[in-house]
């Protein structure tokens, strides 16, 4: 048998060598992975920064034109994306101070509703120019000025009529014949109707409109103003004549529009105020309408033999 032969001196040496320069190299290897597997794990997933963020950091540039003839008045920039459409006319103002903010209606296109001053500029942008299409209004006025100007007319038109001056009817003949006393309460319905009407306008109604033309404000003013002048004339006229059926008409009547105004009334505040109870309303027009169900079943019960004795006006066994 043959015997293995002894590695020299010389091998040994390469051997020792060949191990002792992959170590190192291998070492170097694995620390490089790690820092590299290190890097990956705590860079996790690249995000790109989103447009969406960056758009809502810049400003729009706002390009007015003439509605008629398409031509650019101004252009407004700077307008930042939380500003709204009032925003814009005060500045469109301050380009072109021959326009009042009241009196500019600004379209998103030709012939399409105005835009609300409330909108948000970023609601109706598709880049950051914006086209705009103005409108010249005219000479506008505040709805609230309408509401008191036409319910202060008639309570003073006919407190005129009311108190009978000489330049309206004859001086001896409304000295010779004393009024009715339905005439003083015809003036005091009257007047109690147009200063709930001024009152509402004050502390009641919420106005979705801020402005409206002038012209709404003549034919609102000759509207109420005329009827007024026209109804109180012969109310208070001295050859006035009382009510064919007497006190129990005007009784009826009196009660009919007591109910009437008190219904107005509520109706208005509820609609004002949508999260509030309508109890209190409830309440009277359901003891009003008993009232009256109880009334007509008096009536049938008189009329009709084979009405049942055991049906009730509102709620059955109780009411």
């Amino acid at each position: 048998m043959s015997k293995k032969s002894k590695p020299s001196a010389t091998d040994r040496k390469r051997e020792l060598f060949t191990q002792g320069a992959t170590l190192p190299i291998l070492k170097n290897e694995m620390r490089n992975f790690h820092s590299f597997s290190q890097l990956v794990l705590s860079a996790g997933g690249l995000k790109p920064t989103p447009l969406v963020k960056h758009s809502k950091s810049t400003h729009f540039e706002i390009e007015i034109l003439d509605a008629q003839t398409r031509k650019q008045i101004c252009i407004v920039d700077k307008v930042s994306p939380t500003s709204t459409i009032r925003d814009v006319k005060h500045k469109f103002h301050k380009a072109c101070p021959q326009w009042y903010p009241s009196r500019i209606g600004l379209q998103l296109e030709r012939g399409g509703p105005f835009l609300k001053d409330y909108v948000n500029i970023q609601s109706i942008a598709a880049s950051s120019i914006v086209t705009l299409y103005f409108t010249d209004l005219g000479q506008q006025v505040s709805w609230t000025t309408v509401f008191l100007a036409e319910y202060t007319g008639p309570l003073l038109i006919y407190l005129i009529f009311y108190m009978r001056l000489t330049y309206i009817y004859d001086a001896k003949e409304s000295s010779r014949r004393l009024r009715h006393p339905v005439v003083h309460l015809a003036c005091f319905c009257h007047c109690l109707h147009y200063v709930r009407h001024l009152l509402e306008t004050v502390f009641v109604h919420k106005l979705s409109g801020e402005h409206t033309p002038l012209k709404n404000l003549i034919k609102g003013c000759a509207f109420y103003w005329g009827f007024t002048s026209w109804i109180a004339y012969y109310i208070n006229h001295p050859q006035y004549t009382p009510p064919s059926f007497g006190n129990r008409q005007v009784t009826v009547s009196a009660l009919n529009f007591l109910i009437c105004e008190a219904g107005n009334h509520f109706i208005n505040v509820v609609l004002a105020h949508p999260n509030h109870t309508v109890g209190i309303f409830t309440l009277l027009m359901s003891i009003q309408m008993s009232l009256w169900a109880q009334k007509k079943h008096k009536v049938y019960l008189k009329k009709f033999d084979s009405y049942v004795y055991r049906k009730s006006a509102v709620i059955p066994f109780i009411l």
